[in-house]
């Protein structure tokens, strides 16, 4: 496996990247079973303006402030032109902060500092800005599972075998773990997996849909509401961080969260209370949190759209499932489940022409794909069992359909510049939302086309009732 510095601004000349999709697994020096190795640090600004930037932090001294030759620089006009340093001292005792006689003074736990030791995890405050030192992500090393199932999920590959046993070590405490991955590449099967090896299995697992929900219900949806809450709040909800109580959450999409809701979702992930819409009493709640998103996080907490400390807080261990297009000798084993979930306990061998056929595809839907080009094979071969007799067609309505692009030249110029766009919006518009299973929320997120143009190019197209 390879590394991961998984630094949050990219765009910062001390930031790292790696390709998210290498790395199995990172944990934070929190997780329970992280390596023994020296602590490193960054300094990363988790409030204000320059939100998600960050400086890794050695024994040599690291400058902050607001002139451009500093090492971290901040855009907030309450901080001094060279403001402070920080350095890590080199016993691993911690922190030395130097306050460089700046104009605002810099606070550590409410209290301003000239020159102080702190600890890995501290949050110092300079004007408007919040900076935290933030253990940063190591490699987990781990030895591939010898089992090939986890739950519900079945693999022969390394990588999903690596990606088992960091799970199954996950399983045995309550450590939160965030779940990276392409849409269908098995997020929600991996966190049940969490859920029913661990100590909760027999309390509730509750999992949410964070991109399926606008603004206004996802708060309702997590934290609940009381009676007159707003319009239409004729009965108090629980929400589903209390529905979850004893148990886990698994908190899907969470990439599509608002930085609103995000600052409400972050006290509840810290301090494990929740406020309903509307009450004036928080109340307690005991879950482990499992989140998954299927972009890249750290690019997101770069660009300013995903709160750093959240991302912190979620991702204590991190890990990535990789896309079938990766790990294609799970194909075979994955049919075979999905064949004796289906009542077919004897398919035969899972090899030949059919194999071929799904082994020479991309599977841009991953496992969720895969279970639909199953479904449809046993729906057109009724009566059939054998995985060799299955009609098979993986891709097959993009195979068979007419080239969108056909030029019609017996037409107007208008007329048929038309004829092509039609054609090439419904044909896109078909398999986008097929892909997403006739979701329209996940369509439009995939299309990038807003929720109510979405919708009237569908009834347009006949690919929406009503």
């Amino acid at each position: 496996m390879s590394s991961d510095a998984s630094s949050p601004d990219a765009s910062s000349p001390d930031a790292r990247s790696t390709d998210a999709t290498s790395t199995v697994a990172t944990v934070h020096a929190e997780a329970p079973f992280a390596r023994k190795t020296p602590l490193r640090c960054q300094l990363v600004v988790v409030e204000g303006s320059d939100m998600g930037r960050a400086v890794t932090l050695g024994t040599e001294e690291v400058s902050v402030g607001s002139d451009a030759g500093c090492d971290l620089v901040l855009h907030d006009d309450r901080v001094s032109r060279r403001h402070l340093t920080l350095r890590a001292l080199p016993d691993g005792a911690g922190f030395q902060v130097r306050d460089l006689d700046s104009r605002n003074a810099t606070l550590y736990q409410g209290s301003a500092v000239t020159e102080a030791v702190v600890p890995a995890g501290a949050t110092l405050r300079v004007g408007h800005t919040a900076l935290r030192l933030q253990p940063e992500p190591e490699l987990l090393e781990v030895m591939p599972s010898q089992s090939r199932r986890l739950g519900e999920m079945v693999a022969e590959s390394l990588a999903m075998r690596e990606v088992f046993a960091v799970l199954e070590l996950a399983a045995q405490s309550d450590v939160t773990v965030l779940l990276e991955g392409e849409t269908g590449t098995g997020k929600e099967l991996a966190a049940r997996a969490l859920h029913d090896g661990g100590a909760r299995r027999a309390r509730p697992f509750v999992a949410i849909d964070c991109g399926a929900l606008p603004e206004s219900l996802l708060e309702t949806e997590l934290f609940g509401h009381v009676k007159g809450a707003f319009t239409g709040a004729s009965t108090p909800r629980q929400g589903a961080f209390a529905r979850a109580h004893g148990g886990t959450i698994f908190l899907d999409e969470l990439d599509s969260v608002p930085l609103s809701v995000q600052a409400r979702l972050l006290r509840v992930v810290e301090e494990r209370r929740v406020r309903p819409v509307g009450a004036d009493a928080e109340r307690e709640v005991d879950v482990r949190i499992v989140a998954a998103a299927r972009g890249h996080l750290p690019g997101r907490v770069a660009d300013g759209s995903f709160r750093p400390d959240l991302y912190y807080r979620l991702s204590v261990v991190r890990v990535v499932l990789p896309p079938l297009r990766r790990r294609r000798e799970d194909i075979a084993p994955v049919v075979r489940e999905l064949l004796r979930r289906r009542g077919i306990e004897d398919p035969g061998p899972v090899d030949g022409p059919n194999l071929d056929r799904l082994m020479a595809h991309d599977w841009p839907g991953n496992l969720r794909e895969l279970r639909n080009v199953i479904d449809r094979a046993l729906a057109l071969s009724p009566g059939e069992g054998q995985f060799g007799a299955l009609r098979l067609a993986p891709g097959a309505q993009a195979a068979h359909a007419p080239d969108p692009l056909a030029v019609r030249t017996d037409l107007s110029f208008a007329e048929a510049k038309q004829v092509v766009l039609e054609a090439f919006e419904r044909r896109y518009l078909q398999d986008v939302l097929q892909r997403c299973e006739g979701n329209i929320s996940a369509t439009a997120r995939e299309s990038g086309l807003d929720r109510k143009h979405l919708k009237t190019l569908l009834r347009r197209y006949g690919l929406l009732a009503g």
